[in-house]
């Protein structure tokens, strides 16, 4: 099965449509994938359903998506570093279902594990839990939370090989890999695309029977917080 293709409009190519629900891989900026982003704004498809941990800042990542205004509702855990966002949201143009973190990340593992649901404690006696089955377990409540199963997967990776065998770098780990697991389909965007058998299988953290596109590329990385220190006199 081919899996690289040669841009990212060329690895979307027959699998966007207007009203669907996108996983996307990344925390902040770092990790997240830029490219294919860059290739949903080309497209022109609209009222998208997002899940993702936050919603990438103003101009760059997720939110040039929302400054196209191709996002109809934004499933997250962390939305504070976007203005447009926030315009949207307080004036009722976008919707927002909010997510614990981890609940998010298990919401996106569970999808692509093939569970429709898990029970948590995170989020009960709280607005979380509105309109939520509550269920006790050895006398404490919890929660049910549904899987997400995405139509389509986003996630950024550092190295794959030619089948798909995804290595991540750092903090980059942890959202991307379960938002790979809960697409039907998954596109990735890699730095380096490397000859089969040339990595360690120990060191894979995604297996390649997630992935079926794929591109490689070069990535801006900018950096969401910069913080120097003083100059000292001398």
């Amino acid at each position: 099965m081919k899996k690289v293709y040669g841009s990212a409009s060329e690895a979307l190519d027959g699998l966007l449509f207007d009203g669907m629900l996108i996983a996307a891989g990344g925390f902040g900026l770092c990790g997240i994938p830029e490219l294919l982003i860059d290739g949903i704004v080309e497209s022109g498809v609209k009222d998208l359903t997002v899940a993702s941990n936050n919603a990438g800042v103003d101009g760059f990542g997720l939110g040039k998506l929302l400054d196209t205004r191709q996002i109809r509702k934004m499933m997250s855990s962390y939305v504070g570093e976007n203005a447009e966002f926030m315009r949207q949201y307080l004036s009722g143009e976008l919707e927002l279902e909010f997510n614990p973190q981890g609940t998010l990340a298990e919401r996106m593992r569970a999808g692509g594990c093939g569970i429709p649901g898990f029970y948590t404690k995170t989020g009960v006696g709280t607005v979380i839990a509105e309109g939520k089955e509550v269920k006790s377990f050895r006398g404490e409540d919890y929660i049910l939370e549904e899987g997400i199963f995405a139509d389509l997967s986003i996630v950024k990776a550092w190295k794959a090989d030619e089948t798909g065998n995804l290595v991540f770098r750092k903090t980059a780990r942890n959202f991307n890999p379960p938002a790979a697991m809960c697409g039907k389909v998954c596109v990735a965007e890699v730095e380096e695309i490397v000859p089969l058998g040339s990595l360690d299988p120990d060191k894979i953290h995604l297996p390649g029977i997630y992935v079926h596109r794929l591109i490689q590329g070069e990535h801006e990385k900018r950096i969401e917080q910069r913080t120097v220190r003083k100059r000292e006199e001398a």
